[in-house]
């Protein structure tokens, strides 16, 4: 496995690949919604594929709002399910936002992974809500930088 920070089309076309056949295909999520003018390469948000036997096939993002990390669009393609990297995936956005001096990340995830979440350290703070017809919840976690451990 290995995770890569998006900066070039070549890989940003990659994670568009897999948005539309995981939320679009599989999930019903209308294409209009799915992308947004976050997905460029300039400094609203960071993408990041992750590759397994150098294949990508899964990704994620974060971006800064209201002062917090806020992780989006994170999927896997189907086959790839249950190998971690989702939890991969989650890490690496997490260290993208102690890079940027975040203390604290939210997002909304849908009921079905609530539990990987938590698994995660993410605790649920809101009822459900509906985004595309998918239910959500807005999870939250403080996350420890080196200045909380000394």
């Amino acid at each position: 496995m290995e995770i890569k920070r998006v900066t070039t089309h070549s890989d940003l076309k990659k994670v568009f690949e897999i948005r539309k056949e995981v939320f679009v295909a599989e999930q019903g999520v209308p294409l209009e919604d799915e992308f947004d003018h976050f997905d460029t390469l300039d400094n609203l948000c960071e993408h990041i594929l992750v590759y397994y036997k150098e294949f990508p096939v899964g990704t994620g993002r974060i971006r800064v709002a209201e002062g917090l990390g806020k992780l989006e669009r994170i999927c896997i393609l189907k086959p790839y399910r249950k190998f971690g990297l989702g939890k991969a995936i989650i890490q690496a956005l997490e260290e993208i936002a102690k890079e940027k001096g975040i203390s604290r990340v939210k997002l909304h995830g849908q009921t079905q992974a609530e539990e990987f979440y938590h698994k995660l350290g993410y605790q649920t703070s809101s009822t459900i809500f509906y985004e595309d017809g998918i239910p959500h919840v807005l999870m939250q976690k403080e996350l420890i930088t080196d200045l909380k451990r000394s």
